[in-house]
């Protein structure tokens, strides 16, 4: 304790009975104890306040250093998607669209939509064995209603 050795601690053990005497001493020696607590207690505090302030220190650098990446990346990303200039086209645009009494302009007339172009094929047919019968054979038939 405090790189005291026995022989320190046991010299300062006899004085304290000299002057205290040995009704006072154990009452002083609890009142000693309860200071080395305290003491003890203060320091454990005072050393984990200043371990939170140095944590929420970090963090707070933490949280910086991504903010000011993720305005880079933005700024990279509006400057790569051109988002400015398409903003100047639509304002252009707007302007176009109304006249000077901001009202709107008439909206042309869309045009009819085109007939979609319909491709047909022919269809192959099979070969039948079956002969059709031939105006010369239709001549040399009876006809049933004779």
């Amino acid at each position: 304790m405090f790189g005291m050795g026995f022989a320190e601690i046991l010299i300062i053990g006899v004085i304290a009975i000299l002057f205290l005497g040995p009704d006072k001493l154990p009452e002083t020696m609890i009142q000693i104890a309860k200071f080395f607590k305290s003491v003890k207690t203060t320091v454990a505090s005072a050393k984990s306040s200043i371990e939170e302030e140095l944590h929420i220190e970090e963090i707070k650098k933490e949280a910086n250093s991504y903010k000011r990446q993720l305005n880079e990346a933005t700024s990279d990303l509006g400057s790569m998607t051109g988002v400015e200039g398409l903003q100047n086209e639509m304002q252009e645009i707007k302007k176009d669209v109304y006249t000077d009494d901001d009202t709107p302009a008439e909206p042309e007339a869309p045009a009819a939509p085109q007939k979609p172009e319909v491709v047909t094929f022919a269809k192959k047919s099979k070969k039948l064995d079956i002969e059709t019968p031939s105006e010369d054979d239709k001549d040399t038939k009876p006809s049933e209603n004779a």
